[in-house]
């Protein structure tokens, strides 16, 4: 059961791209100005980019002598990844476009920072339960229910054996079939979803062994996180 969950889960992990919805925006704000980056509940910033510098003379130059517009070839480095360990994961953040951030990547030259991002949600969940027990199955505001996978029966011996008899948990090579379309079609699309491990639910794929519903799934995003 293990080596199964653990395959399942990698899985899981991998088909979590498909669960994540990305959308662009950016911010530029002045020297000694404050970039706001913020995301909606049930999503978090990732970080595509940053630049503090100059690559323009129009850009932040509002009240600023044109001797401080004229080097357009000024980027401070690592930029992206500065801000990014700042910000990314959090559902708010503040960033400072200034030298004591960034330092100074140009001496005398009026800075500005440009960074863009995106907001993302992404959960892979697994739930197991034991038979006649319910799995719960949750996903926050703005998300919805995505079934990976699922499976009704027994694949080893320790799983959900507490208090039960030898004899029903000898077999090992017991699985429900359909059981991911099943639970499909009970929970997808839904931002809540109770599933009942029970035969009336799934059949019973071994008669006589105790059996568990363990499932996999992710949380896809609906869209428009930004500004919410």
């Amino acid at each position: 059961m293990q080596r199964l969950i653990m395959q399942r889960l990698s899985l899981s992990v991998f088909l979590a791209t498909a669960c994540l919805f990305l959308r662009a925006e950016q911010k530029t704000v002045c020297q000694q100005s404050t970039a706001g980056l913020s995301c909606g509940r049930g999503w978090v910033i990732h970080i595509d980019s940053a630049d503090y510098g100059r690559s323009d003379r129009t850009t932040c130059s509002r009240g600023r002598s044109s001797n401080q517009l004229q080097n357009v070839h000024c980027a401070a480095s690592g930029a992206t990844d500065r801000v990014a360990w700042m910000c990314d994961g959090k559902s708010h953040c503040s960033v400072t476009a200034s030298n004591s951030v960034f330092d100074d990547p140009c001496y005398g030259t009026y800075k500005y920072l440009q960074v863009s991002y995106s907001c993302k949600c992404k959960a892979i969940e697994q739930k197991t339960v034991c038979e006649l027990s319910t799995a719960d199955l949750t996903c926050g505001l703005g998300q919805v229910i995505n079934i990976d996978s699922a499976d009704y029966g027994r694949h080893d011996r320790t799983t959900c054996s507490q208090g039960r008899p030898s004899e029903q948990l000898q077999i090992v090579n017991c699985a429900s079939s359909g059981a991911t379309n099943r639970v499909a079609e009970m929970c997808n699309g839904k931002s809540h979803c109770l599933v009942r491990a029970s035969d009336s639910v799934f059949g019973d794929p071994c008669v006589g062994t105790y059996k568990y519903l363990y499932v996999f799934y992710c949380c896809k995003c609906k869209p428009d996180p930004i500004g919410e």
